[in-house]
């Protein structure tokens, strides 16, 4: 499966709606644009009303009388977050989308605690990567939501991204949790974590997935570097899921990926009652594109 792929079986799914808060943002109106023309989903555009139908009007007027798209006001990215983050709850809509908008104002709403999307679950970035030479889509978590999860944490963070991988049809998605070194120092607390987060799984405590750590990147993306070291593993080598330990490696990890390899992208935040696309402004619309389609698919599982 590639990205490509991905938006195909988006379009796929079953009757889908998208909130976008603070909707008037170009980039974001443009991936719309593109995925209202492919019938990946309906959308609902809360935002400044005559700014979103600027943008519109100057870059994607394909859409200013397409029967997919609507558009609700909202006086202000604030209030267009809160009634994003209702319609999702209220069940309008079965997922959301972050526009023009700081990312802490619609986690603010999406944590609300009367009418916000909280699941008791941690919320976790889970990346999708189409890189050159890999047959298989990577994914990667979690490079933007938690800074240094302890075990407990890095166990939900796996479970988010199991759902998310197992609703694009990976069955079974062997995770490694990356560490500097493939074996166990009690120095290195991402090295006793992984450890323990292979034992739970042996155990049916982490379900759906075959986790082994710990694993360096090399040994867990490359068949040749486990067999030079002499690890014999179901996921060394072969790996669909890398766990970082700690966000500054997810994050260099996952711009090194788009910089230097560069590999497509589309990511979810996953854990919370409906998958949320958080895209950051320097993403370009086919990124975002690729991370809709990621969160419609996740979503109609």
């Amino acid at each position: 499966m590639n990205l490509q792929s991905l938006v195909e079986k988006a379009t796929q799914t079953e009757h889908s709606v998208v909130a976008v808060a603070a909707a008037e943002d170009k980039e974001v109106l443009e991936a719309v644009g593109m995925a209202a023309d492919k019938n990946m989903a309906e959308f609902i555009l809360f935002g400044d009303k005559e700014k979103i139908e600027a943008i519109i009007e100057e870059s994607v007027p394909g859409i200013k009388s397409h029967d997919a798209v609507k558009i609700k006001h909202a006086a202000s990215p604030q209030k267009a977050a809160e009634l994003a983050v209702k319609a999702v709850r209220e069940n309008e809509a079965d997922a959301l989308m972050k526009g023009n908008v700081p990312t802490a104002v619609i986690l603010k709403a999406v944590l609300n605690k009367e009418w916000g999307l909280r699941t008791g679950n941690v919320l976790s970035h889970v990346a999708a990567f189409e890189i050159p030479d890999f047959k298989q889509l990577v994914f990667v978590t979690d490079a933007a939501m938690n800074i240094t999860p302890d075990l407990n944490q890095k166990a939900q963070i796996v479970e988010n991204a199991v759902r998310t991988a197992a609703a694009i049809g990976v069955t079974t998605p062997k995770v490694a949790p990356l560490a500097a070194v493939e074996t166990v120092n009690p120095a290195m607390q991402a090295t006793l974590d992984a450890a323990a987060l292979t034992a739970m799984n042996n155990r049916g405590q982490i379900r759906g997935c075959i986790i082994d750590g710990p694993l360096a990147l090399d040994n867990a993306i490359s068949h040749k570097a486990a067999e030079h070291k002499g690890i014999q593993s179901e996921v060394a080598g072969q790996a669909d899921i890398l766990l970082v330990p700690n966000i500054e490696t997810g994050n260099a990890l996952y711009k090194s990926l788009i910089y230097f390899a560069k590999a497509k992208v589309g990511a979810v935040i996953a854990g919370a009652k409906a998958p949320i696309v958080l895209t950051s402004r320097a993403d370009s619309a086919e990124s975002k594109l690729y991370s809709l389609a990621l969160a419609i698919c996740s979503a109609s599982k």
